[in-house]
């Protein structure tokens, strides 16, 4: 399950630091200052994991002056003299890992006043646990807030909650990250272990699923996000044992919008195809479907050829498939 309802954003960097690219210095910038700099290990093969490279794939060349790297980015050109140095290589430094630097500046000031070598420690840190090198700029770039945390206060407990609570092994770690990487940015105090502990006690007991596929759930607040969603499905005239056996039975259910859903697929279930609580209830995959894509339009071909399909027949069929009912029951028959 993908997360649905991240916060999305980009904002408007500082006139001084969005609209006008790196200033000429080809004379005047000392090389050391890139040579010893953190971000360009990252284009380093070197430092990638050995799992990461393939015998018979080619690397890549180290540039042998990192300044022709500099000069070659898009970022590289007259600016703003206000730019100090180490400022244009933090810039760089997200660019190259794939990071959007304006909208991480913008959604995470703190990053402005960040040092390199703070930003790399975070780096290796990542690296220490599994995650790789190409995965970074996803990650950062969906989580700038991660660039300033602090190891031991934040991240280090995100893992030990894993490990301890979830029971992911730490070759695993890497797989939940992807999975949700705003796992790392969320207080294990305030959000995971509420959220887990709501779970458990609405009898989500496999904690391999949670891990793996529905990590989504534990970064959701319990009170904004998880207890609203499971109280509308309630309102629907349902006890909250139907509820709570629906969400169990799908999961992605915690994840859907009420007004953008749950409201007018339930509408359209209820007034055109004229169904039933209990369909529901044995389907709540229903809610998972598009509306407009996949629900309306086979209900509509169905009611033209005077079938009547269960929810499962009629959205889970591939498109050959349901021609086939079609075909089969229908008019062509």
């Amino acid at each position: 399950m993908d997360e649905s309802e991240w916060e999305e954003g980009g904002g408007m960097r500082d006139e001084a630091e969005r609209h006008l690219p790196l200033r000429d210095t080809t004379n005047t910038m000392p090389s050391t200052a890139f040579h010893s700099s953190p971000c360009f290990s990252l284009t380093n093969p070197s430092s990638l994991p050995s799992n990461s490279q393939q015998p018979n794939s080619p690397l890549p060349s180290k540039p042998k002056n990192p300044l022709l790297l500099l000069h070659k980015h898009p970022l590289y050109a007259p600016a703003h003299s206000n730019l100090s140095l180490k400022f244009k290589e933090k810039i760089l430094c997200l660019e190259i890992m794939g990071v959007d630097s304006g909208k991480a500046l913008s959604l995470n000031p703190s990053l402005h006043t960040a040092t390199l070598d703070s930003i790399h420690s975070i780096i290796s840190f990542l690296q220490s646990k599994g995650i790789h090198q190409k995965d970074l700029g996803r990650i950062f770039g969906m989580c700038p807030k991660l660039l300033t945390s602090n190891i031991r206060a934040d991240l280090i407990p995100v893992f030990n909650f894993l490990s301890q609570d979830l029971k992911v092994p730490d070759k695993n770690f890497r797989r939940v990250i992807n999975k949700c990487p705003r796992l790392l940015v969320s207080s294990v105090r305030d959000q995971l272990k509420p959220a887990l502990f709501f779970l458990q006690r609405l009898g989500f007991k496999d904690l391999e699923a949670l891990a793996y596929h529905d990590p989504v759930l534990l970064v959701s607040s319990v009170e904004k996000t998880l207890i609203p969603k499971l109280e509308y499905l309630m309102n629907l005239r349902m006890s909250r044992a139907d509820a709570v056996a629906m969400v169990l039975r799908c999961p992605g259910l915690f994840t859907f919008s009420v007004e953008n859903n749950f409201k007018p697929k339930f509408d359209y279930f209820v007034g055109e195809m004229g169904g039933s609580l209990g369909e529901l209830k044995e389907f709540p995959q229903y809610f998972a479907f598009s509306l407009e894509k996949r629900i309306k339009p086979r209900h509509m071909e169905a009611v033209q050829n005077g079938l009547k399909l269960p929810l499962p027949s009629m959205l889970k069929s591939t498109d050959e498939e349901f021609r086939e009912l079609m075909t089969k029951h229908g008019g062509g028959g």
